[in-house]
């Protein structure tokens, strides 16, 4: 569950011009998804096509980005059968502090990982 060097090339360019543009945003919604405890692990999904996994968070047509993100946490994840059972152990044990990096879960025709990103410094 590291961050993927696949993602170096063709996605890290795209998924970085889009994230600083909505970093406070998903900083704030990861803080209040902890805050009312629905979950110590919020997840949020980068897609350029709408996908069945969390909650649509920020639509791309609204904001003029290339990434619909969605909104999700551990728990649904587990639900949904993306991360198994026997694996939520090893995955909050890669998980990184959610005050400075947002998990991101990215979903494109040919690549689907967790990338963590660090917020931008205030």
């Amino acid at each position: 569950m590291e961050n993927d060097p696949e993602l170096n090339g063709k996605y890290l360019g795209t998924i970085t011009q889009n994230f600083v543009l909505v970093a406070e945003t998903l900083r704030e919604a990861s803080y209040q998804v902890r805050k009312r405890q629905i979950s110590k692990y919020p997840i949020f999904v980068f897609s350029r096509t709408q996908v069945p996994v969390g909650s649509l968070f920020l639509a791309k047509e609204e904001l003029a980005l290339e990434w619909d993100i969605s909104a999700s946490y551990l728990e649904d994840f587990v639900q949904r059968k993306l991360v198994a059972e026997d694996k939520i152990e090893d995955f909050t044990a890669a998980y990184r502090d959610p005050d400075e990096f947002c998990c991101l879960f990215v979903v494109d025709e040919d690549f689907t990982n967790f990338v963590f990103i660090p917020f931008p410094e205030d």
